[in-house]
């Protein structure tokens, strides 16, 4: 018998004020590697009605013009004018930065490994900056290796922000939120089941014309036409009304977007958020090398679908475990895929930071829309240079 299911994930503008708290956060951790890239930095970011309030540890040797960095970037989403309720330019900004705490930077700045040994090499400075688990996680739905409904989500969200930015529907602002439900029959997906679609407007525009404008003009223009079946449900605005938004309608978190960052749901999550962090947290760089190693392992064909597990002890450079499971999927037995992601992927911190390159102002680009499989952008964990290797191995 056929095991038919529904799955859902959501994804939204980066007007949305989670998106825009994350954003916030991602640009002031940019423009201190700009110039200081062994910085450390964790900075969170809190917007409300009129204000946008910064916070966390910064360790660096440069200086950043915090309020500047935050009001250009509001003003670059499209927070512009005051009757949208939120203003770049007459936000109030407050920060409140502390310095890293010295009883982490004990074990960051050298790890156990060298401390208690004089044969460790260069990968073992470094500790790992907090204890957690992180997950990785890709399969073969999508050309991108990524879940069909986050990827899907990610489309409309991004489609419905360029339709908004190019004028083409001049009356949208810059908050928004897409939904997709995927049918999957077997665990391989069919079709699309329903689409919701929630954007910020003008208060000149009726629904009617939201409707048919949305649908013609995101809707079908993101979703393949194959996907969109006589049953599926299209949802555009589906209270009647979206006009406050924002900051002004909601408070928005640096972090809160966890699902929308990663894999919509799909997989689980080590409960880390990667916005506003430089890459000796692993919260942010061992997801990005368990992305790395689990989307290879896939395009090496080891598997169709490949989830990966690992978890850091603060201080210390080597994940203390690893995981590997492949749902069934996979082509050699598991322990033989475990045993050549451990021999071809360094996953200590400072192994990571140098193969993915993460001392670099990278992170603005992916504070939306998603961390992974972004065929947008040139990310580094997303490269596919191991499939030779993995194969060769087998």
């Amino acid at each position: 018998m056929s095991n038919t299911y529904l799955f859902t994930s959501e994804s939204v503008t980066e007007g949305h004020p989670d998106k825009l708290a994350d954003q916030i956060s991602d640009a002031i951790l940019d423009s201190i590697l700009i110039h200081d890239p062994q910085a450390r930095v964790a900075a969170e970011t809190m917007v409300t009605t009129g204000l946008v309030f910064v916070c966390g540890e910064i360790s660096t040797e440069c200086y950043v013009d915090i309020p500047s960095v935050v009001r250009q970037k509001v003003k670059e989403i499209g927070y512009t004018r005051a009757k949208f309720g939120f203003d770049g330019d007459t936000c109030a900004v407050i920060s409140s930065i502390d310095e890293q705490s010295p009883d982490i930077a004990l074990g960051v700045n050298e790890a156990l490994e060298k401390k208690r040994s004089t044969s460790a090499d260069r990968y073992d400075l470094i500790g790992a900056g907090d204890q957690g688990m992180m997950f990785g996680f890709a399969c073969d739905e999508t050309t991108e290796l990524m879940p069909m409904p986050i990827s899907l989500a990610h489309k409309l969200a991004r489609r419905l922000a360029a339709v908004r930015q190019s004028g083409l529907l001049p009356y949208l602002r810059p908050d928004g939120k897409t939904q997709v439900t995927v049918a999957y029959r077997d665990g391989k997906p069919l079709h699309v089941d329903t689409v919701v679609v929630s954007a910020q407007h003008s208060d000149e525009v009726s629904l009617d014309q939201i409707e048919a404008d949305i649908t013609a003009h995101v809707v079908r223009e993101s979703i393949p036409p194959e996907l969109l079946v006589e049953s599926t449900r299209i949802l555009i605005n589906p209270t009647g009304r979206f006009v406050i938004g924002g900051p002004h309608g909601d408070s928005g978190l640096t972090g809160r977007k966890l699902m929308v960052d990663t894999y919509g749901g799909y997989v689980p999550h080590g409960g880390g958020a990667f916005s506003g962090k430089d890459p000796t947290k692993v919260d942010r760089s061992a997801a990005y090398a368990a992305r790395y190693a689990a989307k290879n392992v896939v395009a090496a064909g080891l598997a169709r679908k490949c989830q990966l597990q690992v978890a850091y002890a603060i201080g210390v450079a080597h994940p203390v475990s690893m995981m590997v499971e492949t749902f069934g999927t996979e082509k050699v037995p598991v322990r033989h895929i475990e045993e050549l992601i451990r021999r071809h992927f360094d996953f200590r911190p400072a192994a990571i930071i140098e193969t993915l390159d993460l001392r670099r102002p990278i992170y603005q680009q992916v504070a939306a829309y998603g961390h992974f499989g972004r065929p947008d952008l040139d990310l580094p964990w997303e490269r596919l240079d191991k499939v030779d290797l993995l194969r060769e191995a087998l």
